[in-house]
């Protein structure tokens, strides 16, 4: 194959792109570079995410078969890490398949991440 795309960002469907664009420009320490109540950009000039508004979009029920995606982010401190996200508004489901290893947590608007510890655990 000769034509080889280069990655430019990942959109994700929600009812408030401001808003999710905040919970995650904190999260990853982001700039948010755009933000309008229908979509919504944060980035730091390599990486971005999008959020494009979609009201019909329903949450995913955890665990199960309907989850199409999530993020894995690593972290320097897991728990401090969980509390501060937790603070901004996630929420962590009930069931946790990596036994102690990483922590699932769903976002404000049910988007699954896992948050991993430093070094690979």
């Amino acid at each position: 194959m000769t034509t080889k795309a280069q990655f430019l960002a990942v959109n994700i469907d929600c009812a408030e792109p401001r808003r999710l664009a905040e919970f995650y420009a904190a999260v990853f320490g982001y700039e948010i570079q755009y933000a309008e109540d229908t979509y919504a950009g944060i980035g730091d000039g390599t990486t971005s995410i999008y959020f494009q508004q979609n009201l019909d979009r329903k949450p995913a029920v955890w665990p199960g078969a309907d989850k199409q995606f999530h993020l894995d982010v690593r972290v320097p401190d897991l728990e401090g890490a969980i509390r501060d996200y937790l603070e901004l508004g996630a929420t962590r489901p009930d069931f946790q398949p990596g036994e102690g290893k990483w922590v699932v947590l769903a976002d404000p608007e049910g988007h699954l991440f896992c948050v991993c510890p430093p070094g690979g655990e």
